[in-house]
């Protein structure tokens, strides 16, 4: 018997499916992946689950019709590697947000490009790695790539207002302002528990955006808002946004939308920019690369110090039904952090620099 006719575990996904939906996310056996000549195949340790899982099971998004399998988020060990792969080798341990046109880290084994993958932070376990990839890349590239955020702290840095604040990319996209740039970072959330949180990531103040914007941000003793990070909700807020942006502001947009009205922008000749954290893999840009040195930079300025993780809920072990419990509190949202399932126990605390890496 060949290795590939060797059957691994795999979690497969119904296509507009609910979560009422007993086959919505099932366990099933499936062929081992061989890795192409980039490819790493990584044994899956931790995944997290992200608002596009939910959105790609229920049918609010399309996906390829070859992915079987959700999940863009993981953390694992290198198992095996392709023919032309020079940045890894077998039994390193990894982290990564994958590509949207392949099946995703929902399974035992998973291939992934080792130029969209990061060296794991030594000094966090895999369930907290897991929580990192996808929401690390989207802030970082909407923060430095999109909205052309300087790093370093000049005194006349202005303000950013993060509307969404307490999300996985809010979360991350407020530690890397406060801690690597000059702005003023206002996040914006709902509840006294987000609150707490934005302000445990960094941010200098909090709003609450079921009340109106422009009032609260006039009362704060804060710079002009030079940047803003719509990550939630944007259509909801687009003439606040609009009132509140500083003349030649920039707006950076996350969130998904049939239509969009820019025209409110074009008196303050405001720059409107997409993110989506998919487009240089998706693409095969020249840069691509730029996401396995993102990730390793992350990696150092977790074992810095500088930055921490968001993982926040932990379900093991990793199977559909764990699975299904963690799409229903991303589902419902209301959640400070990342939800992340692992495969084990010991993928929950012990730090993988002891893991044995």
């Amino acid at each position: 018997m060949t290795t590939a006719s060797i059957p691994m575990a795999a979690i497969a996904f119904r296509r507009g499916s609910t979560l009422t939906d007993p086959d919505c996310l099932t366990d099933i056996d499936a062929e081992r992946p061989e890795p192409g000549p980039h490819d790493l195949r990584v044994a899956v340790r931790a995944v997290s689950v992200n608002p596009v899982d939910t959105k790609i099971r229920a049918g609010l998004v399309a996906a390829p019709d070859g992915v079987r399998s959700l999940g863009w988020d993981a953390a694992g060990v290198v198992e095996a590697i392709g023919e032309a792969v020079t940045l890894f080798r077998p039994g390193e341990a990894v982290y990564y947000a994958g590509s949207f046109d392949r099946s995703g880290s929902n399974a035992q084994l998973h291939l992934v490009d080792e130029r969209i993958v990061g060296r794991m932070p030594e000094t966090l376990s895999f369930a907290e790695a897991a929580g990192l990839p996808l929401t690390s890349l989207t802030a970082w590239q909407l923060l430095f790539d999109r909205l052309g955020v300087p790093p370093g702290k000049p005194a006349d840095a202005g303000s950013l207002l993060v509307l969404g604040g307490a999300g996985g990319v809010g979360s991350m996209l407020t530690q890397f302002a406060r801690r690597l740039t000059g702005l003023t970072v206002i996040a914006t959330a709902s509840h006294a528990r987000s609150r707490d949180w934005c302000l445990a990531m960094g941010a200098h103040y909090v709003i609450d955006h079921r009340r109106p914007l422009p009032s609260q941000v006039g009362a704060l003793p804060v710079p002009p808002v030079t940047h803003i990070a719509a990550l939630s909700h944007t259509a909801d807020h687009l003439n606040e946004l609009a009132v509140l942006i500083a003349p030649q502001g920039r707006l950076a947009i996350i969130d998904d939308h049939d239509t969009l009205d820019a025209v409110p922008f074009k008196a303050k000749s405001v720059s409107l920019h997409w993110e989506m954290v998919f487009t240089r893999p998706l693409y095969r840009t020249p840069d691509m690369i730029a996401q396995h040195r993102i990730l390793n930079e992350v990696a150092a300025l977790v074992d810095a110090g500088v930055l921490r993780s968001t993982t926040s809920h932990v379900l093991h072990p990793l199977d559909a039904t764990r699975l299904i419990e963690a799409h229903r509190l991303v589902e419902g949202g209301g959640v400070a952090g990342k939800v992340v399932v692992v495969r084990s126990l010991d993928d929950i605390a012990q730090p993988a620099r002891e893991a044995g890496r």
